[in-house]
């Protein structure tokens, strides 16, 4: 496991929210598709000049709507690619997390990088979770025990 992937973690996150709301978006407007109506008016014969009649002709654009809805299904389909992708990811790195063998450790990865807290709010948690310790966390010496964690298994 890289570090680089785990500091994308949190970001990974925002891009799946920001995918699913895109493909929310999308099938949105693949609704509004099915309510447009076209409408026209066309002259019924001609007297001279003016026409003798007009008639409103009502209809639905069929090849626009499925080619716009054929190219909607299409980005749907890429992003939701997109978004298992992301999700895979995702899960790599919880297990990686996992398989931390010191449970102190463990729990300062789920919290920086799944809780995605600053170092600062992870050496809060850390010592309201570790009241008995007799020297507190603090975020330097969160930091540094991440970094040597690291460090140690590259």
């Amino acid at each position: 496991m890289d570090k680089k992937i785990l500091i994308e973690y949190a970001d990974m996150k925002e891009e799946i929210k920001d995918l699913r709301r895109r493909i929310a978006e999308d099938k949105k407007k693949i609704e509004q598709l099915n309510k447009i109506t076209v409408q026209d008016s066309v002259a019924c014969g001609k007297k001279g000049n003016k026409p003798l009649r007009t008639v409103k002709i009502t209809g639905f654009p069929q090849r626009e709507y499925e080619k716009r809805e054929f190219l909607l299904e299409k980005r749907i389909a890429k992003l939701q690619m997109l978004e298992t992708d992301l999700l895979e990811k995702q899960i790599q790195v919880e297990e990686y997390i996992e398989k931390i063998e010191k449970s102190r450790l463990r729990t300062m990865f789920r919290l920086y990088y799944i809780d995605n807290l600053t170092w600062e709010m992870v050496a809060m948690q850390m010592n309201y979770m570790f009241p008995k310790k007799k020297i507190p966390f603090t975020k330097d010496s969160c930091r540094m025990m991440h970094d040597r964690y690291l460090e140690k298994v590259s």
